[in-house]
């Protein structure tokens, strides 16, 4: 797919190296896995150096550059016909999974949550199974502080507009920010009994579900009163004048004097309030938020497998975590990329012969298989060009594609 040209030295030149893409390729294996360059030198039977596979991560490799292979991969992969059975890539689920670190470095907390100490690897992950961008964030922080920043930072072709997230990826600023950014986030939320229903005026009254509602009312005219500059705070993130993760961190529950950040929540409670009601009336919606947060979790669940070298960064830079964190990303995308041609090339062999191929059936088959990999014993790196990809199905198109 080409993805390996990002590599590269600082200087923007070619790589002095033989057959680069094996180099590359090799070096996302050793970090997305955690083996290390030692152990990878070691299974190679001297194909290779520990000393070269460090020198192409630290030297030929950064997390933007890591960040731009995955997006190559995101690209090609969304290429495939078997990516629209899966979904249309317009939705996406975004949650994190704790990873486990010294102590003693800037990012490390425990959390009473995941129960060990380390960082989080925030994913978000689409409704095709592909992850679109992953962060490396403190336990301790409120996750939805970095939800809007995963959407902005996808440069792939798969845009969504949807988000789903826990609990943790929602608060009444951030229902307004994505509001006006253009997401329409929908999480799912536990403990709605604490939860509450503004009315649109103290007048307003419902005759079915009027005891949903609070006694509180939206500030319409405040929204209104600084209304140029909520959009102003918009098009300067948008922009990237701003980072989201920074405007969301300041306007915390400790923010209830600042004016923008009583703004922002009083939008957000109009939003949420809606998200609310659309969730409870619509059982389709609830499906699909659960279905989607539910291929965030198993995505965590399959990047943990390929992180069988081992569970801990024994690393204190918080650049190389970062950088840790989007090779596993950039790994278990060319895995599920190479699945899902597997996943074409078997369909197309079924309708070969005969058999039909229903596209409900086929839905159901996710690209996190892991029967099929062998992860231990000796490794050879075949560069040998394959056979064009298998990137069609060639199906009976009154069946899965009906006219």
């Amino acid at each position: 797919m080409g993805w390996h040209h990002h590599f590269g030295p600082a200087s923007g030149s070619d790589p002095k190296i033989s057959e680069a893409l094996g180099r590359y390729v090799l070096t996302v294996f050793t970090y997305g896995t955690l083996l290390g360059p030692a152990q990878v030198a070691a299974h190679m039977r001297g194909k290779v150096s520990a000393a070269e596979l460090a020198r192409g991560a630290n030297q030929h490799a950064t997390s933007e550059k890591v960040a731009k292979a995955s997006t190559t991969v995101i690209n090609a992969f969304n290429q495939l016909d078997i990516t629209s059975v899966w979904g249309d890539g317009k939705t996406v689920a975004a949650d994190g999974s704790q990873v486990e670190t010294w102590e003693n470095n800037l990012l490390a907390e425990s959390h009473i949550r995941y129960g060990g100490y380390g960082g989080l690897a925030y994913r978000h992950i689409s409704n095709t199974y592909v992850a679109l961008f992953s962060h490396f964030i403190p336990c301790g922080v409120w996750e939805a502080v970095y939800i809007i920043e995963g959407l902005l930072k996808n440069a792939s072709e798969i845009q969504p507009d949807t988000i789903h997230a826990d609990t943790q990826g929602q608060s009444l600023p951030v229902f307004g920010l994505a509001a006006l950014l253009g997401f329409d986030l929908l999480p799912r939320i536990r403990n709605w009994h604490d939860l509450i229903f503004y009315r649109p005026s103290p007048e307003a009254t419902y005759q079915h579900i009027d005891s949903l509602f609070g006694e509180e009312a939206i500030d319409w005219r405040l929204i209104e009163t600084h209304w140029s500059d909520l959009l102003r705070t918009a098009i300067s993130i948008r922009q990237n004048r701003i980072s989201s993760v920074t405007l969301l961190r300041r306007l915390g529950n400790h923010s209830r004097k600042n004016r923008l950040y009583r703004a922002f929540r009083e939008l957000g409670r109009a939003v949420r309030t809606i998200t609310l009601l659309r969730y409870l009336s619509d059982p389709d919606l609830r499906e699909q938020i659960t279905q989607v947060t539910n291929r965030n979790e198993a995505f965590h669940g399959f990047a943990d497998w390929l992180m069988f070298g081992g569970k801990l960064i024994g690393h204190n830079d918080p650049d190389y975590q970062e950088k840790i964190i989007k090779f596993n990303e950039l790994l278990a995308n060319c895995v599920i990329y190479s699945t899902a041609c597997d996943i074409t090339d078997a369909a197309n062999a079924i309708a070969a012969e005969g058999r039909p191929v229903d596209a409900d059936d086929l839905a159901t088959i996710s690209p996190y298989i892991t029967h099929v990999i062998r992860r231990f014993g000796n490794w050879i790196l075949n560069l040998t060009p394959p056979a064009a990809a298998p990137t069609h199905l060639d199906l009976e198109s009154r069946i899965l594609f009906a006219p």
